[in-house]
């Protein structure tokens, strides 16, 4: 939960810039909000966005231990850190980038605001990936 707590906070000003449809998870959970909980579209779903963000971010969180037990010495910060990174990178390769379009329709290299979404989510995810990789790599 911490590391999506920081993630949050690295993405706020770009949410205050741009809006919701200019931060990827936030927009993917406002869509998705508002088709499971049957409310108005109109009204920015707070409660929605961040209990799907933390919940998803909570959940990736939980397994990375697991993974990084097995590829990489548990006990060495850097390798761990460096392999929350990768966890990181992945779970947006894998998680975010099919998803996108479908949820929201609006494609994530070829977006109305150009680039700038798709890097900023991307910049979350490493931002998530090495305070998941610190924070194992310190307790383990």
């Amino acid at each position: 939960m911490i590391a999506t707590t920081i993630m949050t906070l690295y993405e706020i000003p770009f949410w205050r810039k741009w809006g919701l449809t200019g931060v990827f998870e936030w927009h993917e959970n406002q869509v998705l909000s508002i088709r499971y909980f049957r409310i108005s579209r109109r009204v920015v779903q707070y409660r929605g966005i961040f209990f799907l963000h933390f919940l998803n971010g909570t959940l990736g969180g939980l397994l990375f231990p697991f993974v990084v037990t097995y590829l990489v010495n548990p006990h060495s910060m850097m390798f761990v850190t460096l392999s929350g990174i990768v966890y990181g990178l992945l779970l947006w390769i894998i998680t975010l980038v099919p998803i996108h379009k479908p949820i929201t329709g609006l494609a994530v290299w070829n977006h109305p605001l150009g680039h700038f979404p798709a890097i900023v989510s991307l910049g979350g995810h490493v931002v998530y990936g090495i305070v998941l990789g610190f924070m194992t790599a310190t307790f383990l």
